[in-house]
Parts: C-alpha cells; structure tokens; sequence
C-alpha cells in the first residue's frame, strides 16, 4: 500500500511542493471549520436555551394569571390536591391553549399545577392530582425558523397563589421552534464558501510559489546538463537568479561562479596544450637547424673535405659553433622548464642589489665593445638592500642588457639605471636600438617569440631569454613594464618588492608561511606568521628562508 500511494504522488519537486502546501492548507481548513462548527453549535445551543427559558418564563406568567383570575379567590390547587375546575375549563379553551403554545412558547407545551413539599433539607414539586394540560404546538413556523425535535425544556416555578393557599407551576416545552438550525446552515454553508475560495487561492498561490522557487533549480539543471554536455558558456541567467529564494539564487550565483572557474580553467589547459604543442614544435624547430648543419659539416668531412686544412678549418669552428648553440638551448630549455614547474627555489638574501646588478653589466661589456656599443651604468651612492636572489637577479639584468645589445646597432647605447623606491627597487634597461612594433609587446614575453624577422637581430637567437626574465620576476614577486617605440629604441623596467615573502601568492611567501607554522608548532604558541599582512618588518622579524637551487 504505501508503494502504491508513492506512485500516486506527484514526481516533480514542484508537484510535490504544491501538494504538500494543498495537504496543509486543506487540513488547515477542514480543522477550522470543524471546530469553528462546533463552537458555533455550542454558542446557538446556549442562546437557545435562553430564549426557551423566556419563553417558558411567559407561559408561566400567563397561565398564573388567568389561573388566579378564574379561581374566584379559592386556592388553585385545593387541600385535597385537585386543580380548581374552572380553572381547568378556562386552560381547556382551545384559543387560549394555541395562544400559549403557538405564541408564547412556540412548541409543544405541558403545564402541571402542583405544590412545593419538603423533603428532609430539600424541596421537591408535588404535581396535583389531575392530569398535566397538554397544549400542541400548530401554527407554521416564522421564517428562518425550524422544528427541533427531541429539544426540551423545564423549569418549576413557586410562590403563585394566595399566602394561605399557594400553588407551583411546571412548565415543559418540547419540539420548539428555534432559529439555531437556520443560523448554523448558514454559518457552514459561510464556511464551506469560504474554504473552497480559500482552497482554490491557494492552488494558485502554491502553483506559482513553487514555480518561483523550482525555477532556479530547472535552470541549475538545464546549466548543469549543458556542462556535463561540454557546452561550457551555460550559465543561470541573471534574471532567474531572483526568482527564487535567497538559499537557491545563492547557490545559482556560486554555480556560476564554478561555472566560470571551470570554463576558465578548461580554457587554460587549452591553451596550455596549444602552448605545449607550439613549444615542442619550436624546440624540434631549433634542434633541426644546428643537426643539420653538424651533419652537412660531417658528410663532407667524409667525402673528402678533410684533407683541404682550411675548409676542415673551418667546418670544425662552425661545428663547435652550432654545439654551442645546443648547448645553450639545451641550458635555456632546462633552465625555464625548472622555472614553470618550480623547481628552481630562490635563495632569498638582504644583499646589496647594486653588487648583482653591476656583475651581469659587466658580463655583457665584451659583446657591447665587439658590436660598437656603449653601455652607461648608473648606481646610487646608498646601497639597495632588499631581500633577493643575486644570481636570478644577476640573470635578468644580464638577459635584458643582452637583448639591448643585440638589437642596438653601432654607435648606439644602453643604460642601466637602479633606483630605491618605497617598495623595493627598480631596474631600468634602456636602449636606441631598432625598437619594438607596438602589435609584438603583448607577445615578447612568449617562448620561442622573436617577433618580425626583418632584421638578423631578431631573426637570431631562440626566443627564451624575456620568458625567463619575466619567470624570474614573478617568482620574487615584482613586475616588468615595457616601453618601445620602432626606430627610437626600448626601455624595460623591473620593479622588485622589499621582500619576495611579504607578497601574496609568490613561492617565498609560501615558503615563509609554511616555516613560521612549523615554528609555532614547535614552539607550542599557535602563532603563525601571515606574511601577506605584515608591512615592513625589520630583519629580525622575518624568519630567514634559505632556499637553494637544485
């Protein structure tokens, strides 16, 4: 049984909730009524037996009336218990018997002359010894009224009479009319009025109620459908996410926003593979060239060009020339794959900037002189120190001061300028060399992008010295900034922060928070170092994360 009303039942959420809130509001009403009904019968019962209590109270006042009228001054009920025959004749006119019942009590009417008697501590009605005078009821009812059967009513009235002769009076009405079946039908039919407008308001109301809460739910589920179908764009709309309750807009907008960080980072794989894609195709690219070149060198060293002193000569230094070129893309390519997947780990030191900064210029001084260009250094009289790796720091500079040079042409010049700034300290490499069309700035920083090839500067090299800058940069936590223009030349500016490991998100600052937990762990004190909320601390404030290289 209970599986066959589970299948009876709605299956939908919203069929359910409306159901439920049908359940409740029925019952609701169902037990109003019923006891609004009952309440009511109680009330118009006692409002009943009031109005037949009066009326009674008349018949009695009446009938001692024309009793004591018609007695002629003797008792009414006499010493040996008899109703005085006149009396009796004058309560036997029928007019008189359809006035008492049909106007003064309206239903049928039994009258008992008698006595009051004591009993011991009680007083009891002794009825005399003529039969009661029964009075039956026969006008037609007024309207609104009806007969209530098996409704009766007596009551037992004393001290009528003279003083040396008094008399008691019973009256009993039964079968009155009465207004309280009238007035009961029309209060319920009132109620059932009421409850079936009530009813069919909130079939509606519970319709689009719970419309409006479902309808996020069949969106989430048409959104969610749509992902699992790889359609990434789905989203709840925006006008949908009011339609509901707070509870469920909130989990429409968190969908949303997983919806987004899903998309987003499907997207990034995307982009990472086409990326891994073009890089495997670059490296393959620059591993070709010099492996030809080696085997051209080699079969004609075979064939015969061995034995000619100069051309052997000079195969063999373009041979040792294109090794070196493997072996410094072999170097680059290992050195950037450690970046990216953070194997390289800086060794974090409160050095004098201007020391790693003045030994990678001087590094590139030779090539500068060979290609006729001037180099200007610029250091400030104070030291710079700020908490930093010197051989990466040295290997941006050098990177970038090489770039300079090799797209500046003789005569031209690059400066060097290294600058406090209230953050840190910035790096300023400027050149006059051939400049960098405003369409490739986006793309410098890519591997393997060396832009146009309309000179041999860019068409040499292999395009992973500014990815490598910009690795190493963001590793201590600063930023690189880009000015070009073609013809006039290009100045790159690196700003490094006071502290890798006070900047959010940074491998230090990961490392930093990781070693002041383990600290506080130690130590027993719970207390942890967030290196995000602290600003400028002195050294011995920092714990001092050594990382090195492996």
């Amino acid at each position: 049984m209970p599986g066959r009303l589970r299948r009876l039942l709605p299956r939908t959420f919203q069929g359910r909730l409306t159901a439920a809130f049908l359940f409740v509001v029925t019952l609701t009403l169902a037990l109003v009524t019923v006891l609004v009904i009952n309440r009511l019968d109680d009330y118009f019962t006692s409002q009943q037996q009031a109005d037949l209590a009066q009326r009674a109270k008349s018949v009695e006042t009446y009938v001692t009336a024309v009793a004591d009228e018609n007695a002629g001054g003797s008792p009414v009920v006499g010493v040996d218990g008899h109703v005085d025959s006149d009396v009796l004749d004058t309560m036997a006119n029928p007019r008189l018997q359809r006035f008492i019942a049909d106007q003064l009590g309206q239903a049928d009417v039994e009258i008992a002359f008698g006595r009051f008697v004591a009993d011991g501590e009680s007083v009891k009605f002794l009825p005399a010894a003529d039969d009661p005078i029964l009075l039956h009821l026969q006008a037609p009812p007024a309207a609104g009224q009806t007969q209530e059967k098996d409704v009766g009513y007596t009551h037992e009235y004393g001290g009528a009479g003279q003083v040396f002769a008094p008399y008691a009076l019973r009256v009993t009405l039964s079968n009155p009319y009465t207004f309280r079946a009238t007035a009961l039908a029309n209060v319920t039919g009132l109620l059932a009025a009421i409850a079936l407008f009530a009813l069919g308001l909130s079939v509606v109301v519970s319709a689009l109620m719970a419309r409006r809460f479902t309808t996020p739910l069949r969106r989430l589920t048409e959104a969610s459908r749509g992902l699992a179908e790889g359609d990434l764009t789905r989203r709840v709309p925006p006008s949908e996410l009011r339609a509901g309750s707070s509870e469920l807009s909130e989990l429409a907008v968190q969908f949303n926003a997983m919806a987004d960080r899903l998309q987003e980072s499907v997207e990034i794989i995307r982009r990472d593979r086409d990326r891994s894609r073009d890089f495997l195709a670059d490296v393959s690219h620059e591993l070709r060239t010099p492996l030809a070149a080696l085997r051209t060198f080699n079969e004609l060293l075979t064939e015969g060009a061995a034995d000619d002193p100069a051309a052997r000569n000079e195969f063999l230094e373009s041979s040792g020339q294109q090794i070196e070129r493997l072996d410094w893309l072999a170097q680059n390519l290992l050195e950037l794959s450690k970046l990216d997947s953070g194997l390289v780990l800086l060794d974090l030191r409160p050095d004098d900037l201007r020391a790693a900064v003045e030994s990678a210029v001087e590094q590139n001084r030779a090539a500068a002189d060979r290609r006729g260009v001037i180099i200007r250094l610029h250091l400030p009289q104070a030291p710079i120190r700020i908490r930093h790796d010197p051989p990466r720091v040295g290997q941006v500079v050098a990177n970038l001061v090489a770039n300079a040079i090799k797209f500046t042409g003789r005569g031209g010049s690059v400066a060097v300028d290294v600058a406090a700034v209230p953050d840190g300290a910035r790096i300023e490499v400027t050149d006059t060399g051939v400049g960098i069309d405003p369409v490739e700035l986006p793309h410098i920083f890519e591997r393997f992008y060396r832009g146009s090839r309309a000179n041999e500067a860019r068409g040499s090299g292999s395009g992973l010295g500014l990815a490598i800058v910009r690795s190493i940069v963001d590793m201590h936590g600063g930023a690189i900034e880009v000015e070009s223009r073609v013809g006039q030349g290009t100045r790159m500016v690196v700003t490094l922060p006071r502290d890798p490991r006070l900047v959010e998100g940074t491998p230090a600052a990961k490392q930093a928070a990781v070693a002041s937990a383990a600290d506080a762990e130690a130590r027993g004190d719970g207390s942890v170092l967030r290196p995000a909320a602290l600003s400028g601390p002195s050294e011995a404030q920092i714990p001092n994360v050594q990382e090195t290289s492996p």
